[in-house]
């Protein structure tokens, strides 16, 4: 009776075994090369908040003017950005087979291969003992300042992005589609995306991006925790993983962190891979003294980075896994 549920008519499958599919698939199809042809929406929603940013955001306008500005872009694209995902919903729920349409949104906006092989573009170019190169591609993923960073550098970098963004791209969008359908998934993408490009803390945008900074920090804030439960878990997974010390480090320096998201997932990562991870680095030629995320050695390498990737892979199972579990007690319960 329950398993009749999650298909009660096979062209209308229960939305949580929607989003598995799309987990699986995203995980499973080299789609890089389709976003080398055709703009990727999230470059095109990039584009709309740039094109806001330089006509809007000048500065000769008070702060007060200019936060009020960035609010009303934050609100109106994110509104947007949720009523298109209604009308997706709508118009997809209500057609035959349109679950497939719904489950191609959802894979455009998962990140779990191209976070997997951005990170190990980084360990391969490290691995042909190419710093240069691996410096490169580590740019692509942090906000740092790269072109001092030395091998132990890149490596840190390159891990915690890692972390990071399997909360941001990884288990954030999946927990508001289970909340919210594709209308949370999209609006948690424009905040996101809005809090990336103008959610920084300098002169220009501190004003501007302050309601998107805000709202992706409440967006994020359940997500970051649960990343760092989930990485915990998966560090049983890797070769002298520790989930202990993960679950400790994530307690104990999680908000050690200038973030206060970000640090949850970086220091169970840390925890797990006995690492330390943060501590000083420069964004913009300026010095920022950030704390130390867990208890291990600093000097982290290559076969770090690998690790990274092993528990990430296994924190990829263990979020479909939960998703997997959501589809079974909806079904039999």
């Amino acid at each position: 009776m329950g398993g009749t549920a999650i298909f009660s008519h096979l062209a209308a499958p229960d939305s949580t075994l929607v989003l598995l599919i799309a987990l699986a698939l995203e995980a499973a199809l080299p789609l890089s090369g389709i976003w080398r042809r055709l703009p990727h929406p999230v470059a095109v929603l990039g584009n709309v908040i740039d094109a806001f940013d330089r006509r809007l955001n000048r500065d000769g306008r008070s702060f007060r003017n200019r936060m009020a500005r960035g609010a009303l872009v934050t609100l109106l694209l994110t509104g947007a950005a949720y009523g298109l995902g209604y009308g997706f919903q709508w118009l997809l729920r209500s057609i035959p087979y349109g679950w497939i349409g719904e489950a191609a949104i959802l894979i455009v906006m998962l990140a779990q291969r191209s976070l997997f092989e951005h990170v190990r573009s980084v360990m391969r170019a490290m691995n042909f003992g190419r710093l240069d190169r691996a410096r490169s591609a580590v740019a692509r993923i942090v906000g740092r300042d790269v072109a001092a960073l030395d091998d132990h550098g890149v490596a840190r970098a390159a891990i915690e992005s890692l972390a990071e963004n399997f909360s941001d791209a990884v288990v954030a969008p999946v927990f508001w589609y289970l909340l919210l359908g594709l209308p949370g998934v999209l609006a948690f993408k424009a905040i996101s995306t809005m809090d990336s490009m103008i959610g920084h803390m300098t002169p220009r945008h501190q004003a501007f991006g302050r309601v998107a900074a805000r709202l992706d920090t409440a967006a994020n804030f359940i997500p970051a925790r649960l990343s760092a439960a989930i990485l915990s878990v998966a560090a049983a997974c890797v070769p002298r993983g520790h989930p202990w010390a993960a679950l400790v480090a994530a307690v104990r320096d999680g908000r050690k962190h200038r973030s206060v998201n970000a640090g949850y997932p970086e220091a169970a990562a840390a925890g797990a891979l006995d690492l330390a991870l943060g501590g000083p680095r420069r964004y913009g030629g300026e010095a920022v003294l950030d704390a130390w995320l867990g208890s291990g050695t600093a000097q982290a390498n290559v076969s770090d980075i690998r690790r990274a990737l092993l528990l990430y892979v296994a924190a990829c199972c263990v979020n479909a896994l939960i998703v997997a579990a959501v589809l079974y007690a909806r079904a039999y319960y």
